[in-house]
This record gives structure tokens, sequence and C-alpha cells, in this order.
């Protein structure tokens, strides 16, 4: 029998942390989300988020939703509503006791989370590339081998090309722009190209 796993799930109400809750609740038996936590846009899916898988803590990272985010467990689930941190307090969810933490916080805020969690010994399931782009040799330096597991798409797809094979039959990976703010650009699209070329992490492919 699969042991089961304890999730942490940073930036849950992101595209890749509501996908990945939504895999977790087909896993029951392998998987238990441990705590949640978000930026605080959508104050009201993350009350939904924590009442629906139980969660004993939940973290908000703006401070003045707090309030209203009580009320909404309150009201989903009277008497048993978890325990609410906010502001530089939530990166602290990433020592939470668990086997794994999914790091989908967005932008360069994830660092401190990654680093927080490899510290704590989690293996850390990475969809924030800011962590890697603005902190690579900090990062890596501090992470055992296997402790950090490629999630989002783009750098996960590398991986799996870098394990589908040896290094000597690899000469060259291209990322395309296949999503994001790009995936309405059409063909030669020079605004959208001319975008990429400005930003830190990005370089545009023509």
């Amino acid at each position: 029998m699969t042991e089961q796993r304890r999730v942490v799930v940073l930036g849950s109400t992101g595209s890749i942390g509501t996908q990945a809750l939504d895999v977790i609740s087909r896993a029951p038996e392998r998987f238990r989300v441990v705590a949640l936590s978000a930026g605080g846009s959508d104050v009201g899916l993350l009350a939904e988020q924590a009442a629906q898988t139980g969660v004993p803590v939940v973290g908000v990272g703006r401070a003045e939703v707090a309030h209203e985010l009580s009320e909404r467990l309150q009201a989903l689930v009277p008497g048993a509503a978890p325990r609410i941190v906010t502001g530089p307090d939530v990166v602290d969810l990433a020592a939470v006791e668990c086997e794994v933490v999914l790091n989908a916080i967005a932008g360069a805020a994830g660092l401190r989370a990654t680093l927080t969690a490899l510290a704590a010994g989690r293996t850390v399931a990475l969809a924030n590339k800011e962590s890697l782009v603005a902190g690579g040799p900090l990062v890596t330096s501090r992470a055992r081998p296997g402790q950090l597991r490629p999630v989002d798409s783009e750098h996960s797809a590398l991986a799996q090309c870098l394990r589908g094979g040896t290094a000597d039959e690899i000469r060259k990976l291209v990322v395309t722009a296949s999503g994001g703010p790009c995936s309405s650009c059409g063909p030669g699209r020079r605004s959208c190209r001319g975008w990429c070329s400005t930003r830190p992490s990005s370089r545009a492919v023509s």
C-alpha cells in the first residue's frame, strides 16, 4: 500500500495551486493537504479550499483581508475554522511537518519559501521559476539530490527531456512562449516579442 504523503500548497488559488488540489482530491489515499496559503486576491476561493481540505492552518499574504477570511471560514466550518497566519509569517508554512511543499507562489516572493522548505528538509515541488532565476546557486547549493522537483509546465518539460536519455544526446533545449501573457499573441506579433525581451526571466524566441 502506498504511504499517504502530507502536502503544503503555497499559492493555492492560482492556476497551478488549483490544479494541484484537484489532483490531490482525486487520490485521497495518497495525499493529504496539511496547510494552504495564497496572496489574498481571491479570499472566497481560499476559504472554500481550506474548508474542503480541512487544513488546520491557512495563510494569506495580505493581512488586511484576514478578517474577511476568518468570517468566511467561520461560515463554512463553524467551530472548526483553521488557524490563520498573515504577512511574512506565511512563509513559515513551508516548514510545516509534511513530505512535500508545492511552491506555486507568484514572483520573487517565492524564493524565501523555497529556501525555508529546503532548510526544513522537505521535498519541494517547484512551480516558482523565480526561485531559480533570482537565487539559482543559492537554491541549488542548499538542495539535496532529488529534493527539488520541477512541476510547472516549462521546466518540468525540460527536466523530463533531460531524464529521457543521456547528456551526450542533447545539444540544445528550446523553450517557446507557449502560454502566459503571450498565449493570446498571434504569429509574428512584434509587440509580444518586444515585451518578452524586456523581461528579466524571459528571452523572446522568433
